[in-house]
């Protein structure tokens, strides 16, 4: 069953048949509001800090202080569009990496962003891949 079996119209008329009816029955309907549970987000949403906090030149870590809005679409994966709030820790980027860092609470150390990133993964193999993300100082 090699190209040749395409050059039947009836083969290539029943396959395309099929694949409209599966298409039919198992609808993509787009980016869906999912749960502001931070506890339901909590993969997702450290992949996104630890990639912001790699990309960042501060000298402090920041940390998700809020999630906003999170809209979840199925694909092949996973994609998350996320609004986060993210704020500047008491951590130093070159210390030990403490999973507690308590916010910045001094005034001229305070720093938050309003963050929206869209993110695939494929949870169940651990994959994650920011596709974008913008910030703006909150």
């Amino acid at each position: 069953m090699g190209v040749g079996c395409w050059r039947n119209p009836l083969l290539l008329l029943a396959a395309l048949v099929l694949v409209a009816r599966l298409g039919h029955f198992q609808r993509w309907e787009g980016f869906q509001e999912t749960s502001t549970s931070m506890k339901n987000m909590n993969s997702t949403l450290k992949f996104f800090i630890e990639t912001y906090n790699n990309a960042s030149n501060d000298t402090y870590l920041f940390q998700v202080d809020k999630l906003l809005r999170s809209r979840m679409q199925l694909t092949t994966g996973v994609e998350y569009m996320v609004t986060v709030k993210i704020s500047r820790t008491k951590c130093k980027r070159n210390g030990t990496r403490n999973h507690s860092c308590p916010i910045q609470n001094k005034k001229n150390l305070k720093k938050s962003f309003i963050c929206d990133f869209l993110v695939y993964t494929v949870p169940w193999m651990n994959y994650y891949q920011l596709w974008n993300n913008s910030c703006l100082e909150a």
